[in-house]
C-alpha cells in the first residue's frame, strides 16, 4: 500500500520502477516516492534501532518532524527518509544510534 497524496510532499507523481539497495539487498520502488514509502511496501518495518536500548524505529510521523524514519543513505547518516525521494541505485543501510556527527 502506498499513499497518493502526502500532507507535506503533496500528490504522488509515480515515477519509472528503480532499483535500490537496502543493507546490500536490492530492493524495488517508484523513482521519486519517499524512501520510507519504498521500504515499507516492500515489507521493511524498522528503519533504525535507538542509540541506548537498540530498539527498533519505523515511520512515525512521515512528514519530516520527527527522527523516528532516520537512516544512512549514501553514506550519509540522519536521513530523514520519510520526504528523501528515491532516486536509482541509492544505498540505504538501517542506522544503529545517532549516526556519525558531520
Amino acid at each position: 500500500m502506498r499513499i497518493t497524496e502526502h500532507p507535506i510532499l503533496g500528490e504522488s507523481n509515480k515515477g519509472r520502477l528503480v532499483t535500490f539497495y537496502f543493507d546490500g539487498k536490492p530492493i524495488e520502488g517508484y523513482e521519486a516516492e519517499p524512501i520510507a514509502m519504498a521500504l515499507r511496501a516492500a515489507g521493511v518495518m524498522a528503519l533504525r534501532h535507538t542509540h541506548k536500548e537498540n530498539t527498533p524505529r519505523g515511520i512515525f510521523c512521515a512528514i519530516g518532524r520527527c527522527t523516528d524514519c532516520v537512516m544512512v543513505v549514501d553514506g550519509k547518516p540522519n536521513v530523514r527518509t520519510c520526504v528523501t525521494p528515491l532516486v536509482a541505485g541509492m544505498t540505504v543501510l538501517t542506522q544503529y544510534g545517532v549516526g556519525a556527527k558531520k
